[in-house]
């Protein structure tokens, strides 16, 4: 049963007579970043329980900053994924600089978003061709999908090697990039140096624009939600920069005032936290939280693949953010051959901070959606406290109420396909599993051995139990 039959199938189910019950289960989730697990189960035409269970070992990078200085803040963050290093980067000097009331330079501010073009085309050809069309067409992997549509796969992973070598170029390297610091770059990049990308960045743009149009005849389940749209909202279309978070149609907040709305909570079945709206709303961040909210904003060459790219505003289908990926993708290389068109080096790559003890928080717009960084720094430079809510911890919740939402329509299909029509919409999210294990707080419960006298207090003997907490590290 391919993908495209399966919704015609589920609207010709009808309600058991008498309950049944189905679970599905996928011990470790394919095609993602980091390991995850999800379990669903079913009776008659209630979800009795919908999770996504994420088991990666917490990596505890907040706790890893506590005591380091700010300057080596954006080397460490840079570790905490290898996809969107860049991310962690900038969404941590960003949070640096307003800590010590710096405004980065015109010219700076043109080479961190052209950084991020890079690492929004690399992190996008990979999911759109690698990751999620082999769910689309019907392969367990795009080593299978390749022997069918090889000229599909090599586009993508031709699009990804440009993206990477704009990383390194401006980086240093395509893997966590070394350049990158508060006030700035270490070193700016020459002109001829960026110059010599003109080419691919043009090839690109071209096979971005084919993507658009290839993504648009993907067979497309038909599952339509009401999304509650969060993302970063300025003058241009989110990326490195934002004035403010955008919540849904009509409500912005600044970026220091997200944790005023925006709630975690941890759950029992997984190592990451998650956040909610006032602590108790699921919300949506990602490519099509940004298409939603900032369409008008598109580079023209987007916008105007806008008609064939086969979406309508707003996007309410998950399915159909493999096509946003591929707009954006079209933005991200129009958006970087203008920025190299433009660029002339910068008189000085940085600027030289001043540390104070302050707190600041800063945010962009990782491929994956919103990235929220916080730290409070002393009057020594050293980072006394660290937050970081990335956006895989922002969806999970959204992906379990896709689920429930789903799961009556499943009963229709064969387990197999239920299952694989399970994960499928998983990958929609593309999460970076590994991104979001850095939150977990564990207790220690201490309790004296018996015949003990004196109890404990807390700082050693006795038994441990080790149990998840709500806090942070």
């Amino acid at each position: 049963m391919s993908p495209s039959e399966e919704p015609s199938a589920a609207k010709e189910h009808k309600e058991p007579k008498a309950p049944v019950e189905r679970t599905y289960v996928v011990d470790y989730l394919t095609r993602v970043e980091g390991e995850g697990a999800f379990y669903l189960r079913v009776r008659g035409r209630k979800v009795e329980e919908a999770r996504l269970a994420i088991f990666e070992p917490p990596r505890f990078f907040e706790a890893l900053l506590r005591g380091r200085s700010f300057a080596e803040v954006p080397d460490i963050v840079a570790r905490i994924c290898g996809i969107c290093p860049v991310a962690y980067q900038m969404s941590s000097v960003r949070a640096i600089e307003n800590a010590f009331a710096m405004a980065p330079a015109a010219e700076v501010r043109r080479l961190r978003r052209l950084l991020y073009c890079g690492e929004w085309i690399e992190s996008h050809a990979l999911h759109v061709y690698l990751l999620h069309a082999p769910d689309f067409l019907g392969y367990e992997s795009a080593v299978e999908m390749a022997r069918d549509h090889r000229e599909a796969v090599e586009r993508g992973l031709r699009m990804k090697r440009t993206g990477n070598e704009l990383l390194a170029v401006l980086g240093g390297r395509a893997i966590h990039p070394v350049s990158v610091r508060v006030g700035g770059f270490t070193k700016a990049p020459a002109l001829s140096a960026l110059w010599a990308l003109r080419a691919d960045l043009a090839r690109g743009l071209e096979e971005a624009v084919e993507t658009v149009r290839w993504a648009a005849r993907l067979p497309m389940p038909d599952f339509r939600q009401e999304y509650l749209c969060v993302s970063l909202s300025g003058d241009e279309y989110p990326l490195e920069w934002g004035d403010a978070i955008r919540i849904g149609d009509d409500a912005e907040i600044p970026v220091e005032d997200f944790e005023k709305r925006f709630k975690e909570r941890q759950r029992p079945y997984s190592n990451a936290l998650q956040c909610l709206l006032d602590g108790r709303k699921p919300y949506l961040v990602g490519p099509a939280a940004r298409l939603n909210h900032h369409a008008s904003k598109l580079h023209p060459r987007a916008a105007a693949l806008l008609g064939e790219s086969g979406l309508s505003l707003p996007v309410s289908n998950p399915f159909e953010s493999i096509r946003v990926r591929a707009l954006e993708l079209v933005h991200a290389f129009a958006e970087a051959i203008d920025l190299v068109d433009a660029y002339r080096p910068p008189e000085r790559p940085y600027a030289e901070p001043a540390p104070r003890e302050a707190t600041g928080c800063g945010a962009t717009e990782a491929p994956r959606g919103l990235l929220f960084h916080r730290y409070e720094i002393g009057a020594d430079g050293l980072v006394k406290e660290a937050k970081i809510v990335p956006p895989t911890s922002q969806n999970q919740a959204r992906i379990e109420a896709d689920l429930r939402k789903i799961a009556l329509d499943l009963t229709a299909l064969p387990h197999d396909a239920a299952t694989r029509r399970c994960e499928h919409l998983i990958r929609n999210y593309d999460p970076c599993i590994s991104c979001a294990t850095h939150f977990l707080r564990l207790e220690i419960d201490r309790r004296p051995d018996e015949g003990d006298e004196g109890g404990d207090d807390g700082r050693g003997g006795g038994a441990g139990g080790v149990a998840p907490g709500e806090g942070r590290p």
